[in-house]
């Protein structure tokens, strides 16, 4: 039996937008509402490059990866053809116009998972299972 964690209002998602979770431990969780004011949740990273899923736009049942264009399946959490890859899902559920996350999935489900690094410092480091080593220009 699954216990659940209110995390917000139906009404506090933007009709085709998303709210952002945050865990102690993890990767955001980004969850979803779309036209039809059905709610998904998927860990907020990109199978592809690691972008925010949460910054993409959302249409029909589907978001838009901001950095590239991936289409990922709300539901399932896969990319559409002819892109490949999975970001995890989140079991939810709305109740009275309320929304509620598995509260296990949320302390377990993909805590594991490295956020892509951007910005100072991020030359070397993990995105996903692999790494990456970027060298700074040479001077003349």
């Amino acid at each position: 039996m699954s216990e659940w964690k209110k995390i917000c209002l139906v009404n506090d998602i933007p009709v085709l937008g998303s709210r952002r979770v945050s865990r102690p431990q993890g990767m955001n969780v980004a969850v979803f509402r779309s036209s039809e004011d059905k709610v998904f949740a998927l860990l907020d990273r990109c199978p592809h490059k690691g972008g925010p899923l949460s910054q993409g736009i959302v249409f029909g049942e589907t978001v838009a990866c901001p950095l590239h264009n991936m289409t990922i399946g709300l539901a399932d959490g896969c990319a559409r053809a002819p892109d490949e890859g999975c970001t995890p899902k989140f079991a939810c559920k709305v109740d009275a116009g309320e929304v509620y996350l598995d509260a296990v999935e949320l302390a377990t489900l993909a805590i594991d998972l490295l956020a892509p690094r951007a910005g100072p410092g991020a030359s070397t480091g993990a995105v996903g299972d692999q790494t990456f080593d970027v060298q700074a220009p040479h001077s003349s």
